[in-house]
């Protein structure tokens, strides 16, 4: 076991004890520098007992200002609102988001990255910038938060329920980040930050840093008699990431041990990762009266990830191993249906050293002109544009200790074997034990260890694979609306408009990406080793070299991969929709109490279509023997979506409010592909019998309708006197009228090209996703935010942030099984914040927790696969002080912590967590930096 892996192993065993200690320090020097901030108290009010005005900052002001913003909307919602300019509360945006009621996030490469809302996955919701939908980096809808630095963001507000006049409401929520406004400001100035940032555990691979750097800049002024505003930001961020990572491939029933679950292959990686993003951010605001405004704001980022890693992988049961079918286990123990500790003999090693990169760059440009034309109209013109171009290139380059026996194949295989023992801790992370050190010099050569590979297309064996693929995501909105401001009973005005959208995304696999084998035919290769890197749980270090160098050295072969399962992911959706809207805003009372809100109607009318490849399947993977065609498919529908929100304000800042709304989620991108994979049998060419068809095949459906449910929401509040926090209590319901599953359909594959056979029939059954029956959605959501003076004086600058969520569903998503989760559903998610803030000290301490859900992860190559994701708990800490007067004033100093405990990341599969699928650890994260606000 590396040194890095025990230390982590510690770290998550004495949990509860580090969790008890970093609230005790916490609370400590909150202690210490409350009794020290009373002794300053009483002796400044000896000399100054008249107090005329308490100026409350930092985070304490920022939980003040997201109140405000949930009080005074007619909408059930959540919000963020930055501690300053460029200082949100977290390290991002998505961080941020994760400590919101009902929202929980899920960590990727040990950050957090995509949010789902009250128990539904992020394909359900939609982000807004600005007002405007953004496009996505991800494979789907799903936006990655981490695109957007949390310093060039002034908040965030989360819609629960929608209006009709809310521009791109999801079925879940809507997500709408903002940046700030400058002439709203009111006041000149400049802002920077800067962050050093480095891990607990010790770089993995040496080419990877395990430090970098996070800093911005930021400005806000206003000119000529303050009608026009400008605001620039630039964000950098070089941040590290170390993890150590076991996979398991699967689980086989081994009969030789009474039918206990017995795992067929195993991978360990030692995974470094280095992120680089750059963000840029402008906003120009122009007001020469009270009744014209625009605004036009630009955001860009350049988003860059490197990822290495070196691994061992152990194909020890069939049909993995069918280049050494002679595996045996022995010496083995099972508990509780599990074979949690054995010994495989004799074993071949697949060794890796893989390289992953992605790069992006989103670019987002609006324009919002709004006039008052008479005193009881007003006009608003709004134009928005988003963009992303994505580029993935995975590169796995494998070695090992000779090639393995040809693939099923009469050769027999070369190089030492190996014996691999594995037992089982206390987590489900397995710890491996091998008898060969595989960093010997020349013990091990570039080569196909176990000799996979299509022999007519690899004939030594395959000694690699690139998988290199682009996402582009385009996106146009229009939008035109008029307000009328009248009084005819409890209406107070009349919004309508218009607003057309045009998106189109593609998912393209190039022709770059397939099989590798050596140029020369050779079935093996030395190389020169550039260190040894340490692979974790327990394995031995192995000899390295640079993946990108090796292939661009020119020894490597490519054949392109043109199997079906391959082809059938290059795909382009295309989307317009024309919505149109009418709401009417609510502004009466009910007795002596207040009553606010609106009621209305959206009509969404969309047209959508995709073209795609359709090809065949099996062993025609060269392009002149891999049969396809170009195919497409669309569908034309319209929606109506009523809805109605309403704010009854039954006592003083106690409010009551009630939401219903029919809402919808447009299917995944991904599934709208009209490509597929073709599976044609010319022995079945005679057969006239559906049962018994020549065809079948999987792939997407360009027909698909949305998801559509009807919500009702329920929300009492109570907000207390001064600012000094609230109460909320709410309760939701969603009808899912619609659910999208994967089905058996009938399929015409006239089109299909069958060479000199023709068959009977040209109809088979596809397996694809369907619009089928719904199911239910429920929750209850709790919110105590609270400063300690409520209770008691000596409490001043004490507070606490507590929210819980319990969320159930009844669907059984075509499994037959109604208690099958939804994806992204935990049925419980808690956050707590304790915090203390006085005299220019503050110090918070949060803990984030989520049960079970089932989670999307990258898959075989690269495809996103559904997976049952293990609950966790995540603390983070941060201390800070900040000087007021002097020659420091607007200096401030602080430290934060990350994933204090270490939790790790853990998948595991059919829904039984003894059988662990992937075990991640990641450290923890250190950050020290300075601010200065001018």
């Amino acid at each position: 076991m590396s040194k890095a892996m025990q230390a982590s192993d510690q770290g998550r065993r004495f949990k509860p004890n580090l969790l008890s200690l970093a609230v005790a320090t916490a609370s400590g020097l909150m202690v210490a520098q409350a009794q020290a901030q009373q002794s300053s108290d009483e002796q400044a009010a000896e000399e100054a007992p008249m107090i005329e005005e308490v100026l409350v900052t930092g985070f304490r002001r920022s939980l003040q200002d997201a109140m405000r913003l949930k009080r005074d909307s007619v909408l059930i919602v959540e919000a963020i609102s930055a501690e300053d300019i460029g200082k949100l509360p977290d390290n991002s945006i998505a961080e941020s988001l994760t400590r919101l009621t009902g929202l929980a996030g899920q960590r990727l490469n040990g950050r957090q990255q995509v949010i789902s809302i009250r128990g539904l996955a992020p394909d359900f919701s939609t982000a807004l910038l600005n007002g405007r939908q953004q496009v996505s980096a991800g494979d789907n809808r799903g936006v990655e938060f981490d695109q957007y630095p949390s310093e060039l963001m002034s908040g965030v507000v989360v819609y629960k329920t929608p209006s009709p006049s809310l521009s791109g409401q999801g079925l879940a929520g809507t997500v709408d980040m903002r940046t700030v406004n400058p002439l709203q400001h009111g006041e000149r100035t400049i802002a920077a930050n800067f962050r050093y940032v480095w891990n607990s555990v010790d770089a993995l691979n040496p080419e990877s840093p395990n430090d970098g750097e996070r800093y911005s800049l930021a400005y806000i002024d206003q000119f000529a008699d303050d009608t026009l505003g400008v605001a620039l930001g630039f964000s950098h961020i070089s941040s590290p990431g170390q993890r150590e990572i076991q996979d398991v491939w699967g689980f086989n029933n081994y009969a030789g041990a009474g039918g206990a679950a017995l795992m067929t292959g195993a991978v360990v990686k030692a995974q470094s990762s280095v992120l680089d993003r750059n963000g840029l951010m402008a906003v120009l605001e122009y007001a020469p009266s009270d009744r014209f405004a625009s605004k036009t704001d630009f955001y860009y980022s350049k988003f860059e990830e490197t990822t290495l890693s070196r691994q061992v992988s152990f194909p020890v049961y069939p049909p993995w191993n069918g280049a050494y079918p002679g595996v045996q286990l022995t010496t083995y123990q099972a508990e509780g249906g599990l074979v949690t500790s054995g010994t495989f003999s004799p074993v071949k090693a697949v060794l890796g050293n893989n390289l992953d990169e992605r790069d992006s760059d989103l670019w987002a440009l609006g324009w919002n002109l709004t006039g008052e034309l008479t005193d009881a109209w007003s006009a608003t013109l709004d134009i928005g544009y988003s963009t992303i171009d994505r580029t993935d290139l995975i590169l796995q380059l494998n070695s090992g200790t000779g090639r393995g026996r040809l693939w099923r194949g009469p050769v027999p295989g070369e190089g030492a074997l190996d014996s691999l023992s594995f037992t089982r801790d206390e987590d489900g992370a397995l710890i491996y034990r091998g008898t060969l050190d595989y960093s010997q010099p020349g013990l091990t050569v570039l080569t196909s260890p176990m000799g996979w590979g299509n022999l007519n297309i690899v004939p030594q064996g395959q000694m690699g694979y690139v998988n290199k693929r682009s996402i582009d995501d385009e996106l146009m909105q229009i939008r035109l609306s008029a307000e009328r401001y009248l009084e005819f009973g409890p209406v107070s005005g009349v919004q309508f408009g218009m607003q057309y959208d045009e998106r189109t995304k593609s998912h393209v696999i190039t022709d770059s990406s397939g099989f590798l084998d050596f140029t020369d035919g050779s079935k093996s290769k030395p190389f020169t080793s550039s260190g040894v890197v340490a692979v974790p749980f327990g394995m031995s270090g192995i000899n390295t070299f640079d993946p990108l160098e090796t292939y661009n050295s020119g020894i490597y072969r490519l054949t392109p991969n043109f199997h079906g399962g391959v082809l059938q992911n290059d795909w382009e959706v295309n989307e317009k929709i024309l919505l149109g809207y009418v709401q009417f805003n609510i502004d009466s009372s009910l007795g002596a109490m207040p009553v606010t809100g609106n009621f209305g109607l959206q009509v969404v009318s969309t047209d959508q279509g995709s073209t795609g490849t359709s090809a065949r399947n099996g062993q025609n993977l060269t392009a002149s023997a891999a049969l396809q065609n170009e195919v497409s498919g669309g569908a034309k529908y319209t929606d109506y979506l009523p809805s109605l929100n309403l704010s009854l304000e039954v006592a003083e800042q106690r409010f009551l409010r009630f939401g219903a709304a029919r809402t919808l989620a447009r299917a995944r991108m991904d599934e709208m592909r009209a490509g597929r994979s073709v599976n044609f049998s010319p022995a079945r060419a005679t057969s006239g019998d559906l049962r018994n068809s020549p065809w079948g095949g999987a792939g997407g459906n360009p027909n698909l309708k949305p998801w559509v449910a009807n919500s009702v929401d329920l929300s009492f509040e109570w907000y207390f006197p001064d600012g000094l926090g609230y109460m909320a209590l709410a309760g939701f319901y969603k009808d899912l009228r619609t659910y999208i599953y994967e089905r058996s359909v009938l399929v015409d594959f006239s089109e299909f090209p069958t060479g000199d056979v023709q068959p009977l029939l040209r109809q088979g059954f596809v397996n694809r996703p369907d619009n089928g029956e719904g199911g239910e959605l429920k929750g209850l959501e709790f919110t105590l935010s609270l400063s300690g003076e409520m209770l008691a004086p000596a409490l001043q600058g004490f507070g606490a942030v507590f929210s819980a969520s319990l969320t159930d569903s009844e669907i059984d998503r075509g499994t037959g099984d109604p208690s099958t989760p939804l994806p992204g559903l935990s049925k419980e998610v808690a956050n707590l914040t304790l915090y203390y803030e006085r005299g220019g000290f503050s110090a918070r301490v949060n803990s984030n927790y989520r049960s079970d859900f089932l989670g999307e992860v990258a898959g075989f190559g690269a495809a996103r696969t559904a997976r049952s994701m293990k609950s966790e708990q995540l603390l983070d800490a941060q201390v800070s002080y900040g000087f007021d007067t002097g020659r420091l004033a607007g200096l401030t100093l602080y430290a934060q912590g990350a994933n204090l405990t270490d939790e790790p990341f853990v998948t595991y599969l059919n829904d039984d967590k003894n059988q662990v699928k992937d075990y991640q650890v990641y450290g923890r994260t250190w950050f020290v930096g300075l601010s200065y606000r001018y």
